[in-house]
């Protein structure tokens, strides 16, 4: 199957739930490979935030993805539209912080979708089929996604009283998803309005945007559209967290009272599979492993494209930005689940300076391969100097690292200066000399 996109910019104004503020989201075409990516075009910049869990932040109540200082609150109903729709393109410019709310459904997204039309791409659709079973729980919730050649659903929605228990269990493909997902509100307990209010949610909520559940009592400006309204909607909303893998999955997703912060976990594991799982057996596809000079920044995908490092060995996450020819800044998230922690050190988890050293040869070395146009070429660590430990690094901590280079030498040697950056404070830095060697070609 072929990856999809818009065949037009469409847009459509409202008010965000949480945040109440008045917004124009514009759904605009985007080219093969480029996933959903927000746009602000309301702060300097126009900062983008490609859709994707590694940029997840809050789950109150709502799924916020952030990028430096640009926000995007609520995302999960525009991407539940768009997965369910079967677009896997698309670039959303808003010119607030969060996406209106509409009805508190995403059949207003689906319509609009609709309006704006879709096409095929030149690219096949990219596809994460699950291999083995993946659980977590919270509390009185758990989510398991277990190997299947569809993407299914099976979900249990219950309040604290267990009266308004409802099951469905469901295949997610256009046609059921725009029918029996879409229309399907979202919904409060009638109690929990006072609490979100002081934690500065819902200024933007009403009957008009929402279901609000009251003992035995339902309150809303319309009927229900389903007699089982609420499960569909959980089902909906894992749908658009579901989405932030980026990639489409083939899996069956049985939930028990799921909510954002569960399906988020649920994600990221994933996220952390599907990455092992392109480190045991993936190459670099040929035509897409040099760096275009119009390349901005390189997500996942693109760095293993580009770089011949795999699980465990690929300590760069994202590059977050190409500054003129001569610089780079990338970032390396630092998990506790990284391998070198359960013996570096089981007590008091550290990462090791080498590795440091390594995520800032591999930073500097995105830089240099962006200097040529071969993509039949690596770059190769010759000498470290000026290398530097000022501050451990723990689990938790994010990396950021800036390369720029000082020297290159007929395209071939180059120098880098390298910083590696935590919460602002330096954590290492180094002058890394690289030089591009051709890769034998293969039989």
């Amino acid at each position: 199957m072929k990856q999809r996109t818009l065949l037009r910019a469409i847009s459509i104004k409202g008010s965000g739930m949480h945040t109440g503020e008045t917004v124009t989201l514009t759904l605009k075409p985007a080219p093969a490979g480029h996933g959903v990516v927000f746009k602000r075009t309301d702060l300097t910049g126009a900062p983008e935030l490609p859709a994707r869990i590694d940029h997840v932040t809050d789950l109150v109540r709502a799924t916020t993805i952030q990028s430096g200082h640009a926000k995007i609150h609520t995302v999960e109903h525009v991407l539940s539209a768009l997965s369910g729709c079967g677009i896997d393109n698309a670039l959303v410019e808003m010119d607030a912080s969060e996406p209106p709310i509409m009805d508190g459904s995403a059949r207003p997204f689906v319509a609009l979708i609709g309006q704006a039309g879709a096409e095929e791409q030149d690219r096949d659709r990219e596809y994460f089929t699950l291999d083995a079973p993946v659980s977590v729980t919270r509390g009185n919730s758990s989510v398991i996604a277990i190997p299947s050649d569809t993407f299914r659903i099976s979900c249990t929605s219950s309040d604290d009283r267990g009266v308004h228990t409802q099951h469905l269990s469901l295949t997610i493909d256009p046609e059921s998803y725009e029918t029996q997902i879409a229309p399907a509100r979202t919904f409060t307990i009638y109690e929990d309005i006072e609490e979100l209010l002081k934690l500065g949610k819902i200024r933007g909520g009403s009957l008009d945007c929402a279901v609000v559940i009251r003992g035995d009592k339902i309150l809303s400006k319309e009927p229900l559209r389903f007699k089982d309204e609420f499960v569909r909607h959980k089902i909906l909303d894992i749908v658009g967290d579901v989405a932030l893998l980026g990639r489409s999955l083939k899996a069956h997703i049985v939930a028990m009272r799921p909510g954002h912060a569960i399906n988020a976990e649920l994600t990221k594991a994933l996220f952390e599979k599907m990455n092992q799982k392109k480190g045991a057996g993936w190459k670099r596809e040929s035509g897409v492993r040099s760096i275009a000079s119009g390349e901005s920044a390189l997500d996942i995908r693109r760095l293993l494209e580009v770089l011949p490092h795999r699980f465990p060995f690929l300590l760069v996450d994202r590059v977050l930005e190409f500054k003129g020819t001569d610089e780079v800044v990338a970032l390396k998230n630092v998990s506790v689940n990284e391998p070198y922690f359960t013996g570096h050190f089981p007590e008091n988890p550290v990462m090791p300076g080498v590795l440091q050293l390594e995520a800032m040869a591999q930073t500097a070395g995105i830089l240099m391969l962006r200097l040529t146009s071969n993509a039949a070429t690596s770059a190769f660590l010759m000498s470290a100097d000026k290398v530097k430990f000022r501050r451990p690094v723990r689990p938790g901590d994010q990396l950021i690292m800036t390369a720029k280079l000082i020297k290159s030498r007929a395209g071939k040697l180059a120098t880098a200066s390298v910083q590696c950056t935590v919460d602002g404070q330096v954590a290492s830095s180094a002058e890394l000399m690289f030089t591009l060697v051709n890769e034998p070609a293969e039989e």
